[in-house]
């Protein structure tokens, strides 16, 4: 586990400095705590941080073949190296280490642009081939690991995060206002794009090739899921025992491949149902050998301690929880920019951060549950889009449209988490939209017609379309699913895992010189489910039907059968109380009227609102300060840097 980043220059042209490298380097230390290394050749520099996991001392990055011609720098874990180690050895390639890396690189040597379906892992790559003067650059097929990327001529860059390249002053720091739109309404900027213009995300299961006789770049598509078959009856009757015999084994096999280390492991255990599956299949493979970790809090509306240590007493884990004081969780909001360098406004970064802090005290690496809730529609979004259907039929326009929201507006507001008035104004609000658009309402902060009233009118007159629809319709055309169900579904797979879930997950772990796996996300468990019945996912209002069926018997039915709980901070009445003296200064009306993205009419309007306990604008309110944060940062802050040098 590692940060890699790049530059690549074309023949003639002045090629990668070990300054530039270095500086990269530098802003990912974090991520690889335990060694540097960069190569310059060829006009080509390839530069890594690295968190030793496997073979710890002869791992060191970038490594080559063994006539020097190709070289690699690689971030994540390859779970079967092993078992691809020995046929590329009887294919005549020698190995010098004992690393995945070296593998990773003789299977390019062995076959070609072919190796990467061979892979079963998470990561980021980048393989510069100098007999063909290609660079090719690779990332996993779900998206665990970043990989980011700008061009500036012939000229390439890329890194793990987006901070690497701006340590190249010639990238400009200009806010893509296309991506300002998206992430209004997402709360993150949906692949490939970026918050700054230019500056690209490589997509899950895609390899981007750079030429460096003309500087040109192509980008492929080597997998994506296929939801396609859980809609295709195969005429057997489906013995659901067998069913969730199958999808058991299906889960130890994911839980075993990801369980190999030189190092020690853990796992996350909030006490929901996937963490808690992922410790199960731990305790079954290692008995007597699980470490677990969880964070309480003092709020109990936010609070799921007591599952978490209810399931590490009926496994038997080593377990240890963080309780998460007001104060901790306060004093780290105002640092937030520092783990995010681009916005995403999801506030259990913040959490997640703690937990990843706290388990790194014990562990090298840790084991999670994240995944689940997309492969095998456990979100409470997929019961409201089963509902929307009946909701629509039964009741007459003139009381969808006015005696129903009237109704729900006079509900009194709460501020706690996942609140009956929060879940029920967010389900009138869209159960009359298209399913695309609907979902996007239902998971994001602003809907479209509030994007285009909080920009400001100059900014609003640029996009080409409504916020997020591009990216919902391109993913929708992606798959000629028929299920409504299914499209949400994939919908959450590409667009809310891929740039929230695992984003998160990645920047808070890594902040921590952790690294985090998902083996619920291992390929072999991704295509098990993927071919699964949907009725087996969501049968009637009961989520995650199969899983728990599975479950049985392996973890308590008080765990199985309890409703999901979000993992999130209490942001809505930090708002009101420690916060307030922040939110308004970042969101001061002098920023935002200089910085002319917004309105402050609509900003002002949310401010007040929610400070007078009008309304809950928790999620609209943190989408903006978050994204201001950033922008004092990374934007406002960097250039004010650059002028005073």
């Amino acid at each position: 586990m590692c940060g890699i980043c790049g530059v690549a220059t074309r023949a003639g042209d002045a090629p990668a400095g070990a300054d530039l490298l270095d500086a990269m380097c530098a802003t990912m230390t974090h991520r690889g705590p335990d060694d540097q290394g960069t190569m310059i050749r060829d006009g080509v520099g390839l530069g890594m941080r690295r968190l030793s996991i496997i073979d710890l001392a002869g791992g060191h990055q970038p490594i080559a073949n063994e006539d020097g011609t190709r070289w690699i720098v690689f971030n994540g874990e390859l779970y079967n190296y092993r078992e691809l180690r020995d046929p590329l050895q009887r294919a005549g390639h020698r190995f010098t280490t004992e690393s995945d890396t070296e593998v990773v690189l003789h299977a390019y040597e062995e076959w070609g642009d072919e190796f990467l379906p061979r892979l079963n892992g998470m990561f980021g790559l980048a393989i510069w081939d100098g007999a063909a003067r290609r660079l090719t650059l690779a990332r996993d097929r779900v998206g665990i690991k970043p990989l980011h990327y700008v061009q500036l001529g012939g000229r390439l860059l890329f890194a793990s995060e987006l901070k690497a390249l701006l340590a190249d002053p010639l990238v400009p720091r200009r806010v893509d206002l296309e991506a300002v739109a998206d992430y209004l309404a997402l709360e993150y900027v949906p692949t490939p794009g970026s918050m700054l213009a230019g500056v690209r995300k490589l997509p899950p299961g895609h390899a981007l090739t750079w030429r460096q006789d003309d500087g040109r770049i192509a980008v492929r598509r080597w997998w994506d899921v296929d939801l396609t078959a859980s809609e295709r009856p195969d005429g057997r009757r489906l013995d659901l025992d067998e069913c969730a015999a199958e999808l058991r084994a299906a889960l130890r096999e994911a839980v075993r491949r990801e369980l190999v280390a030189d190092v020690p492991l853990g796992v996350f255990l909030s006490g929901g149902i996937d963490s808690s599956a992922v410790a199960a299949m731990m305790a079954e493979l290692t008995p007597g050998n699980v470490r677990s970790f969880s964070i309480g809090f003092a709020d109990r509306s936010f609070d799921e301690s007591s599952h978490a240590r209810h399931v590490a007493r009926h496994l038997g884990t080593e377990h240890r929880e963080l309780v998460l004081e007001p104060r901790m969780l306060e004093e780290l909001v105002p640092r937030i920019s520092e783990l995010l360098d681009e916005p995403m406004a999801d506030a259990s970064i913040i959490p997640t951060y703690l937990l990843s802090r706290f388990t790194r005290e014990h562990v090298k690496v840790a084991l999670g549950g994240d995944g689940g809730d997309e492969l095998l529609a456990g979100y409470p979004t997929l019961i409201a889009h089963r509902l929307a259907r009946p909701y629509r039929a039964l009741l007459p326009g003139f009381v969808r449209g006015g005696l129903v929201p009237a109704a729900v507006g006079r509900l009194p507001v709460s501020m706690d988490n996942i609140s009956l008035d929060f879940k029920l104004r967010r389900f009138v609000g869209g159960a009359g939209l298209p399913v695309g658009e609907r979902h996007v309402r239902w998971m994001g902060s602003f809907p479209s017609a509030a994007v285009a009233g909080l920009l400001a009118p100059d900014v609003a007159a640029e996009l080409r379309a409504p916020a997020a629809a591009e990216a919902v319709a391109g993913h929708l055309a992606a798959q000629p699913l028929r299920e409504e169900l299914n499209q949400v579904l994939y919908l959450d797979m590409k667009l809310y895992m891929e740039n929230d879930i695992l984003v998160k997950l990645d920047r808070a772990s890594m902040m921590a010189s952790l690294e985090a796996r998902v083996p619920l996300l291992n390929v072999g468990f991704v295509e098990h489910v993927a071919r699964l019945p949907l009725d087996l996912k969501l049968r009637g209002l009961r989520s995650k039907y199969l899983l728990k069926r599975a479950l049985r018997g392996v973890l308590p039915d008080e765990i199985l059968n309890r409703p999901k709980k979000g993992f999130g901070i209490p942001v809505a009445k930090w708002f009101r109380g420690p916060l307030r003296e922040l939110l308004l200064d970042t969101l001061h009306r002098d920023k935002i009227e200089r910085e002319g993205l917004f309105q402050w009419q609509a900003v002002e309007r949310l401010l007040q609102e929610h400070l007078a306990g009008r309304a809950d604008r928790r999620k609209e309110l943190w989408t903006l300060f978050i994204f201001q944060r950033w922008h004092d940062t990374w934007v406002t802050g960097a250039t004010e840097l650059r002028r005073s040098a």
